[in-house]
């Protein structure tokens, strides 16, 4: 085959690769070298700024399959009916650390699936926990400056990481996650994941439930020693975004099943947690997983930066039958992700091959960086307009309402029990694993140079249950707190 010819962006052969024009042998180099001025200028640019948050990431691209009829709860169109089948892109991130970081440290997993539905895409942007740190928007940005570095020895900062959740005491339910077996997988293919908010699915009657989704590796859930854990980081920091690539490259396809669970609308208001703290789950007995579907990965990117960096997700990212809750913190992210990416790829993000939508887009956007189609061409660029054959509204698709109440003001969560579920979750530990959990707390908490941070730390995790937090106390050398105690 026939070597393509080389040439420049805007595709001009190229005649020298190797050497810069020069005024003679030894130089100065030539400022007409447009060339070189070109390669030089593109390659300070070849970086976007990476993710504030989920910097480090591996992807692929598979199927989901309906198995289950769910559409007596949703219109949403790709859960139509038993077989239907959907392609979906999938992002796996540790949360804290940087692009470069290791991938096997304790920390979350984001688990962010893209539908290319009929009826344009649909994000689901969760974890791999059910839970999160925080239940309101306005505390997010403080949470993540305390899990990154300090303004002024450029280091992690235990004391910054512990202060912040002894004082948001809301967080122990996922910390105490976070410091189980489950806070460092074994692969990405090895973990449950969670759409974590609620939301509300709405069906072709306009009659709405609220939803919790589970996705169910089908590999088992297997987790790693912390010890263990610690060597591959030193030695193989990449090791989970290899191991999803190699398996999907070998033909071992990862699987999950999707299960919801499902809570009619009027039992948020008597439930005995809020529905909508997403720091609280709902308990399987009194709401049964139903199954959904399965989710099949089975190819490879063919570019990391153009799939895998360039991928945007946001929980915002919506389709008919899907509605979101009054949860605080999803509120906040309904804004937040969609202007981290206009900010960080470009207004013109969704218009990328990993992020446009299968079906046809129709709207008035016109302009911005990165506009690489004919921008609307000579078309109307305004609605409402009179001209016949032009996108219109559709009001069969408008969200479906549901009940507010209350003053406008700056105000909490009703309930505040912040210490029952996660006092739940150690007691249903076995031995091994209780004293696995103890032993991580202690082990990060250590670092910490204020004993106040310590004991305040200490005195939730009494308070959730009372042998767990004796044996921290103990594992630390501080004293439960009087007030505590």
């Amino acid at each position: 085959m026939a070597d393509k010819k080389l040439t420049t962006s805007w595709g001009a052969p190229v005649g020298d690769n190797q050497n810069s024009q020069t005024a003679g042998s030894r130089g100065p180099t030539l400022i007409q070298d447009v060339h070189l001025l070109e390669k030089l200028a593109h390659f300070n640019r070849e970086r976007v700024p990476e993710r504030v948050v989920h910097a480090k990431g591996a992807g692929a691209h598979g199927y989901f399959e309906v198995t289950n009829d769910v559409s007596k709860y949703t219109k949403a169109d790709f859960l139509s009916e038993v077989g239907k089948k959907t392609d979906m892109f999938i992002r796996f991130s540790t949360v804290a650390g940087e692009l470069g970081s290791a991938d096997t440290v304790r920390d979350p997993r984001g688990f962010a699936v893209k539908f290319y539905t009929e009826e344009g895409n649909y994000d689901l942007v969760g974890n791999n926990t059910p839970v999160f740190f925080i239940r309101d928007a306005i505390k997010f940005p403080d949470f993540i400056h305390t899990q990154k570095r300090h303004p002024q020895t450029h280091l992690k900062n235990p004391d910054a990481v512990w202060d912040f959740w002894s004082l948001s005491p809301e967080s122990l339910h996922q910390v105490s996650i976070l410091m189980s077996d489950r806070g460092i997988p074994a692969t990405l293919r090895n973990m449950h994941g969670f759409g974590s908010h609620t939301f509300k699915w709405v069906n072709e009657k306009g009659e709405g439930v609220w939803v919790k989704y589970h996705f169910k590796t089908q590999q088992g859930v297997k987790n790693m020693d912390p010890a263990v854990a610690a060597k591959i980081a030193g030695e193989h920091p990449d090791y989970h975004t290899e191991d999803l690539f190699n398996a999907i490259e070998n033909g071992d396809f990862p699987e999950w099943k999707l299960y919801v669970q499902i809570m009619p609308l009027e039992d948020a208001n008597t439930y005995r947690f809020d529905p909508f703290d997403v720091t609280k789950v709902w308990s399987q007995k009194d709401y049964p997983l139903i199954e959904v579907g399965r989710m099949v990965l089975n190819r490879n990117p063919e570019n990391y930066f153009a799939e895998v960096e360039q991928a945007t997700f946001s929980p915002g990212t919506l389709v008919p039958g899907i509605d979101v809750s009054p949860d605080k913190m999803l509120q906040g992210r309904l804004f937040a992700y969609h202007d981290a990416h206009r900010y960080r790829v470009g207004a013109n993000h969704q218009a990328l091959p990993i992020n446009r939508a299968r079906n046809e887009v129709n709207n008035y956007q016109r302009d911005g960086q990165m506009r690489f189609d004919n921008n609307g061409g000579s078309g109307v660029y305004y609605e409402p307009n009179s001209v016949a054959g032009t996108p219109k509204e559709d009001p069969a698709s408008k969200m479906a309402p549901f009940e507010v109440s209350g003053l406008a003001d700056s105000v909490g969560y009703d309930e505040n029990d912040h210490y029952t579920q996660p006092g739940d979750l150690y007691r249903l530990m076995t031995d091994d694993e209780k004293t696995r959990l103890v032993q991580n707390f202690v082990d990060a908490m250590k670092p910490v140079t204020r004993k106040e941070i310590l004991e305040r730390e200490v005195g939730h995790i009494y308070k959730a249950d009372k042998e767990w937090g004796q044996r921290v106390a103990d594992g630390l050398g501080v004293s439960i707190p009087t007030v505590t105690a």
